[in-house]
């Protein structure tokens, strides 16, 4: 509405929305109106009373849209914008979790069998290209001639695992033990053995216990037969200590006959030399050349397998003479072997100590056997051609 002043004027608030009225500027009610404007003034005093209304009605139907359209919008709560909510991702099942998991590890195995599969050399001090091999300490050895063919960190000495059993094979055949004996497998035999295919009160013979020994690499196995053996469990280890320095083993100093305790030391020197003499007992070599073992215990039947995967894969056919696997945390994986070599049946012995996997250890030698193959086929071809 309009707003009456103390002069008797009217102040029109200005509109928001113009809306004309249908009246004819020739009516005789605007005549006054147009006298008024013509001076410069607007007020009301002295209008006719048809002017005054006409103006009210003026102005109410100027400002009724705007304090209408002004209350609708006060009284009607603003609509948010609708938005669509984002898509939630799926969180993946425990079994999908699973699953990629699995095929992650397959995809770092693959990848590192593929580094292990490479052969790596450098070139010594003489100039001379040599593998390179993924582990703490390795060995070619020639029993024959006693020479070094090659060797890195071959004298350290070192956490030897269960490459002890061989040492505990040889102090247990050399009472001349009767192999078909029964024995009754005690409790402390097993307790804490990590790796046993035994149990306590389990009756197996003597030879069984020297086949599980050294094919299924049981801890069991060699607590008995040190108990059981004329030495007695602790004579047993102190017999194990004297004939490594019987046989001039300067850096070997075993601590258990199982090789699960770290305390179990040596060298990989030392134990290509052990590899060697106890692979010339046929008792020990035979044993040591079989992929698997069967026994029976009760009405069940226990297969074994040999933890050479050199001799289960059947790479070399006829050529390997003797093994010994070995792992604990403290020593890596550890493998020792004796082999003839196919073009000069030359034997030698491979050592590989504190690799980083199993597979590892087996390729390290691989890489060593090859490269003393191909060493040997050049000599043998420039001798050949000496010849002619």
């Amino acid at each position: 509405m309009p707003t009456l002043l103390n002069n008797g004027g009217c102040r029109l608030h200005p509109p928001r929305e113009t809306r004309q009225v249908s009246l004819s500027e020739r009516d005789p009610l605007f005549a006054p109106m147009r006298s008024f404007v013509k001076q410069g003034r607007f007020t009301l005093a002295g209008l006719p009373a048809r002017v005054l209304t006409a103006i009210a009605i003026t102005a109410t139907l100027t400002l009724a849209p705007a304090s209408l359209a002004f209350a609708q919008a006060k009284s009607t709560p603003a609509r948010a914008t609708a938005q669509k909510p984002a898509a939630k991702k799926a969180t993946p099942t425990a079994a999908q979790r699973r699953a990629a998991a699995a095929r992650a590890r397959a995809a770092a195995q693959a990848r590192e069998l593929r580094d292990l599969q490479t052969p790596r050399f450098t070139v010594d001090a003489l100039g001379r290209e040599v593998p390179v091999i993924r582990a703490a300490a390795a060995i070619i050895y020639n029993p024959e001639t006693h020479e070094v063919l090659y060797e890195t960190n071959a004298q350290d000495q070192r956490s030897i695992a269960s490459i002890t059993k061989v040492m505990t094979a040889l102090v247990f055949l050399e009472t001349h033990p009767d192999l078909d004996e029964t024995i009754a497998v005690a409790a402390s035999d097993v307790r804490n053995a990590s790796v046993t295919y035994l149990h306590a009160g389990a009756r197996v013979t003597k030879g069984d216990l020297l086949n599980l020994l050294l094919i299924g690499s049981d801890n069991a196995a060699a607590r008995a037969l040190a108990r059981i053996s004329p030495y007695g469990s602790g004579g047993f280890i102190d017999r194990m200590n004297e004939k490594a320095a019987d046989l001039g083993l300067a850096t070997t100093h075993y601590a258990d006959p199982s090789g699960l305790l770290a305390a179990n030391m040596s060298s990989a020197y030392d134990m290509a030399r052990l590899i060697a003499f106890a692979s010339t007992d046929e008792a020990i070599s035979a044993i040591m050349r079989k992929t698997h073992h069967s026994l029976h215990i009760g009405k069940r039947t226990i297969n074994v397998s040999s933890t050479n995967q050199l001799l289960k894969a059947g790479e070399y056919p006829d050529s390997i003479l003797g093994g010994k696997t070995g792992f604990i945390s403290r020593a890596g994986y550890c493998f020792a072997t004796l082999l003839r070599l196919p073009q000069s049946g030359q034997q030698v012995a491979v050592v590989v100590l504190g690799a980083p996997s199993s597979a590892s250890r087996f390729w390290a030698t691989r890489h060593l056997l090859n490269w003393m193959s191909a060493k040997t086929e050049a000599a043998f071809a420039a001798s050949l051609s000496g010849e002619n």
